[in-house]
């Protein structure tokens, strides 16, 4: 045991070695990206390259936009998924244990500003398609005025927003008017006294108003999310299949995946092949759709519908091929895979003339563990907009070519799903 401590405390000392190095280099390349410590940008821009010439690993500044969102896989990342806030007025099981999480102070949580300067930054690079998740997105104050500003970025062309529904009817009307365009709302069971068993709360009644409000206003389609798990609400399959007959919903049946927290189970999931069996054993003319490459879901049409379903099988058939979708966390953390276990896989620091620089591309094996670095703290260090894209592309060329398995994904620690973002 007290070997253990000894090593634990030595681990702890070197990682805060690591961070404190890190601030270093933060502070440096805001010194270098600031106008006031050169006659012009040219020149802060041509001593940063001085100083870093003979590290051949460093990405330069002079690298196109898009090059930016391209992995070493070729896959180009057109999809930023923003979490505004790790707060809920639910606590579904699937998403948070029943002992709560522990919330990041609010002066670590991204500013309005800074939510709208990173994402400036990643339309600007080819991001033509933005959703805004949480926690629950609607219960931040400012989301109407966060909406403008994003569905005025140039290059933009979608707005979307994945929300539980129960405060989304009064405040869809002015959310659309703000650029809104695109929703997909979260319910697991048709059953108020499950849904009050399943989210810990009240307002089952809310999210049925809130469905047909979308769909009042124009939202085509107007996307149910549902996480099926066995024993649970998996006997309501074809009863979600009914929301489709006559309203343009699509409902999609989510395989239940693990996240810390949430007491994952492969008992508890129902396999994608077997949903649509359920399907298929009730009615007839079920189509395939044709899906985009980058698409999550597998999607199919029913004869007489005019809505459709589909089915998101992250576990027994992952997507990771054509996976186009990057996350920013409430807290400004840049996690490139949702099943990755930190957000920013790194190397961290280069020594250079006796100035700490942070290279997130450096692939020299250094003897420390992955961390989680946020986009906030450069942010907050002055690190202009070109420092900025060479962290998050060097992030996005690490992205591996597709997640572990299931089981491997349940032994591995994760944020609990609040944190990171439905």
């Amino acid at each position: 045991m007290m070997r253990r401590c000894v090593s634990e405390l030595a681990r702890r000392r070197r990682l805060d070695n690591v961070v404190d190095t890190m601030k270093v280099g933060f502070q440096y390349l805001a010194n270098v990206s600031s106008p006031t410590r050169a006659t012009d940008s040219q020149r802060g821009s041509n001593a940063y390259a001085t100083l870093c010439a003979t590290d051949p690993d460093i990405v330069s500044r002079e690298t196109s936009s898009s090059e930016m969102l391209v992995d070493s896989f070729g896959r180009f990342h057109n999809y930023l998924r923003i979490s505004l806030t790790e707060r809920c007025n639910l606590r579904c099981q699937y998403c948070m244990p029943a002992e709560g999480v522990e919330l990041t102070p609010r002066s670590e949580l991204l500013s309005h500003d800074e939510i709208i300067r990173i994402a400036d930054l990643f339309v600007t690079s080819g991001v033509d398609k933005i959703r805004l998740t949480g926690g629950e997105p609607t219960i931040r104050k400012d989301i109407e005025d966060i909406c403008l500003h994003l569905s005025g970025l140039k290059g933009l062309k979608t707005l979307a927003m994945t929300t539980n529904g129960i405060v989304l009817s009064k405040k869809l009307p002015k959310l659309k008017e703000c650029g809104l365009n695109a929703l997909n709302i979260s319910l697991d069971t048709l059953v108020p006294a499950k849904f009050e068993f399943m989210t810990r709360r009240k307002g089952h009644s809310k999210v049925m108003e809130s469905i047909d409000a979308a769909v009042e206003l124009g939202y085509n389609p107007v996307k149910v999310n549902c996480v099926v798990m066995r024993g649970m609400n998996d006997d309501e399959i074809c009863n979600f299949v009914e929301l489709t007959r006559h309203k343009p919903i699509n409902v999609r049946f989510i395989e239940f995946m693990p996240f810390d927290g949430n007491v994952w189970n492969v008992k508890k999931l129902v396999p994608y092949a077997e949903m649509l069996d359920k399907v298929r054993q009730s009615y007839t003319g079920v189509e395939r759709l044709q899906d985009h490459p980058t698409d999550t879901a597998k999607n199919f049409r029913i004869d007489g519908h005019v809505g459709t379903i589909s089915f998101i099988t992250s576990m027994t058939e992952h997507f990771c091929a054509g996976c186009n979708r990057l996350r920013l966390l409430a807290d400004g953390n840049f996690k490139v895979c949702l099943f990755g276990p930190s957000e920013v896989l790194q190397r961290y620091i280069t020594s250079l003339s006796g100035i700490a620089c942070l290279w997130m591309s450096s692939r020299r094996p250094l003897n420390y563990p992955d961390i989680q670095v946020s986009l906030r703290e450069p942010i907050r260090a002055g690190v202009d907009d070109a420092g900025l894209k060479e962290i998050i592309g060097a992030a996005i060329k690490r992205k591996k070519a597709k997640h572990a398995g299931m089981f491997d994904i349940a032994k591995t620690a994760n944020r609990p799903m609040i944190h990171i973002g439905g």
